[in-house]
């Protein structure tokens, strides 16, 4: 059995399988089986007996989110899906992969989730900085439609679906689905307010769901292989398998399809190879920017999975992890994400738009040697007042995610900087 379904199709630095190949390897299956043995219930009850958590950061239950969706008399006729491919997380590039390694496979499992909420209209939303996916998906579709996967009464089936690829014009924020749902309707990319949420009120006040790449893909694999053979793929409470990812000084920057529970110790040490040589490891932030660092002295043994990263203080978010080294100031890595925070923040409240760039000047003073004992005390304030429940949307705390973590464990650098009137590592620690 299959133990790795996402990158089995995949080979790096070649093209992805057309139709032809895709379906030779049992590509689409699922669809015809599905289209003729199943009732749309059916599938929601077999994805949530697989234990399937969305792959996109937050990790909710997915067939939870899908039986959100009104179904019945009364229900709104015209629902929608969109996937999420925004993918603009600082050190994440599994959704990428996916797309340009294997797009048939989004294409299948977007058929497989439109179905079992009953929409017959669904939207890539793709970032613009991926032009080699978007290729790769137009050509994808074209062939799913010349094959009767899309279009009109889908395999004899009375289901009707078409998938439409919309390029977005960017921005962090789009990550956030109600702001996503904004830019694509035309309108600014700022969040909603919520209630009502997008499975009741959504892209153009209709019912909608939005899903992650990864989270679609798996889809497929579900239905084909069954709920008993997808949780059995992972370690622990989690099933199936992840994306993991690490980028840094590590001897080999990459990512992998590993079973869901797999240690930080076996990802960086075993799959990235340890660190290059004369680096030491001191942390790591294990989802992506918006996440609090670990560190090796107490999480190199935590099972990366969804509970047990949320238990040891941080997030598995998209589960790509980004490496601090002895020899990397944390200071300038805190002010390099925070500006990207400032320069991403959409502006609709004052806590994000005026809060994160004072942030990203007071570390830029720090590091350059003119920052203030009292300095420290300012940016433990702010990680207070841009936290939960202060601002519109999980933007600005997700943002301070790093730096409150940064704190806890690297202050004695902040200090040095102030103390000693430099950055400590210009010329090597």
């Amino acid at each position: 059995m299959i133990r790795r379904p996402l990158t089995a199709l995949i080979r790096p630095g070649e093209p992805p399988p057309g139709l032809r190949d895709y379906e030779a390897a049992d590509g689409y299956a699922a669809v015809r089986g599905t289209l003729k043995d199943l009732q749309p219930g059916d599938v929601i009850d077999r994805v949530k007996e697989a234990g399937l958590r969305g792959r996109g950061g937050a990790g909710f239950q997915t067939a939870m989110k899908w039986g959100f969706v009104p179904q019945g008399e009364d229900a709104p006729r015209r629902k929608y899906l969109v996937c999420n491919a925004d993918e603009m997380e600082p050190g994440t590039f599994k959704d990428r992969y996916l797309m340009e390694g294997n797009p048939h496979q989004l294409i299948e499992g977007m058929i497989l989730a439109a179905f079992a909420i009953g929409a017959e209209v669904a939207y890539i939303f793709l970032r613009d900085e991926y032009p080699l996916a978007a290729k790769r998906l137009r050509a994808a579709l074209a062939e799913a439609r010349d094959g009767g996967h899309l279009g009109k009464d889908i395999h004899g089936s009375g289901f009707n679906l078409d998938i439409h690829l919309h390029i977005s014009a960017g921005r962090y924020i789009c990550g956030e689905e109600t702001a996503l749902l904004n830019a694509l309707e035309g309108k600014r990319a700022v969040p909603r307010a919520k209630p009502p949420f997008p499975p009741v009120a959504g892209l153009w006040g209709k019912p909608t769901i939005v899903n992650n790449v990864e989270t679609l893909c798996y889809v497929p694999h579900i239905l084909r292989h069954g709920a008993e053979w997808f949780r059995g793929l992972g370690k622990g409470r989690d099933g199936g398998t992840k994306l993991y990812g690490a980028s840094g000084r590590v001897r080999h920057p990459g990512i992998w399809e590993l079973p869901m529970g797999t240690t930080m110790r076996e990802i960086i040490e075993d799959h990235a190879g340890g660190m290059r040589e004369g680096y030491r490891l001191r942390g790591v932030i294990p989802g992506g920017a918006s996440t609090d660092f670990l560190v090796p002295e107490e999480h190199m043994d935590l099972p990366m999975d969804f509970e047990s990263v949320q238990k040891a203080g941080s997030r598995l978010g998209t589960g790509t992890m980004i490496i601090l080294d002895d020899k990397t100031c944390p200071v300038g890595m805190l002010r390099n994400l925070q500006l990207f925070f400032s320069r991403e923040s959409c502006g609709w409240c004052t806590p994000c738009r005026d809060g994160i760039p004072w942030i990203e000047k007071t570390l830029a003073a720090i590091e350059a040697g003119d920052g203030r004992e009292e300095d420290i005390a300012l940016l433990h304030a702010h990680t207070r007042l841009l936290g939960p429940g202060r601002t519109f949307c999980a933007f600005a705390p997700g943002a301070m995610e790093p730096l409150q973590s940064a704190l806890r464990y690297f202050e004695d650098d902040f200090r040095r900087h102030i103390t000693e009137h430099r950055c400590p590592y210009a010329n090597g620690r």
